[in-house]
């Protein structure tokens, strides 16, 4: 069995070179552990870690023209190694997706993510974290027209329609995985793997 299998994981397309997995999407709603992930599987593949956030997310929360993401995105991922966490597929596939070696898809349940992200925005709220481009989450994050909740109630609904066909048409290797133990099980079977992983070099600067 391929050791990033295991059994919390799907290949959508027949055998991976496991070696040569150097450029990854992950892909999920916040709270799924995207940047987590993101940044082990940075360390393992010797790359540079990249979040869409931090150009999504201007300075005011206001959101850079298509255009502009997509220029910024194609830069960030120039070089033969990168892990690039976010979604914004409708913008970014077409620039992204078809370059991966692999996509990553944290589907985790709802009970899981929201806890996470209500964790999250309250430490951020109450610490006045700086985020990228010097955003702060406000109070009105969790409970509002603006709730990051809500957004991730819809954001799930939205990638559980459209995920499935769109990977499929990617045409590049990817793998669902559904629940934390999953995540946990099928990470440990890529790092076993990376760990027998020939030298790749310099390592790629830290993301924003």
């Amino acid at each position: 069995m391929n050791p990033l299998d295991g059994h919390a994981a799907m290949w959508s397309s027949g055998a991976v070179d496991s070696f040569a997995v150097r450029r990854i999407v992950v892909l999920g709603v916040s709270g799924a552990g995207k940047s987590t992930v993101a940044r082990e599987l940075a360390r393992l593949v010797d790359g540079p870690h990249v979040e869409l956030d931090a150009v999504q997310h201007g300075p005011g929360w206001s959101t850079p023209p298509a255009e502009e993401i997509r220029a910024w995105l194609a830069e960030a991922t120039g070089g033969p190694a990168w892990v690039v966490d976010g979604n914004l597929a409708s913008i970014t596939a077409d620039v992204l997706w078809h370059r991966a070696d692999l996509i990553v898809w944290l589907d985790l349940p709802l009970w899981v993510a929201l806890p996470r992200l209500v964790r999250r925005t309250t430490s951020r709220v109450v610490r006045r974290t700086v985020l990228w481009n010097g955003n702060r989450e406000r109070a009105s994050f969790l409970v509002g027209p603006d709730s990051v909740l809500v957004w991730a109630v819809k954001a799930r609904r939205r990638h559980r329609a459209d995920y499935p066909g769109r990977l499929a048409r990617a045409g590049v290797p990817w793998v669902r995985l559904r629940s934390s133990a999953a995540v946990a099980r099928w990470l440990a079977g890529f790092s076993a793997v990376s760990r027998r992983r020939p030298g790749t070099g310099r390592r790629g600067p830290a993301s924003r």
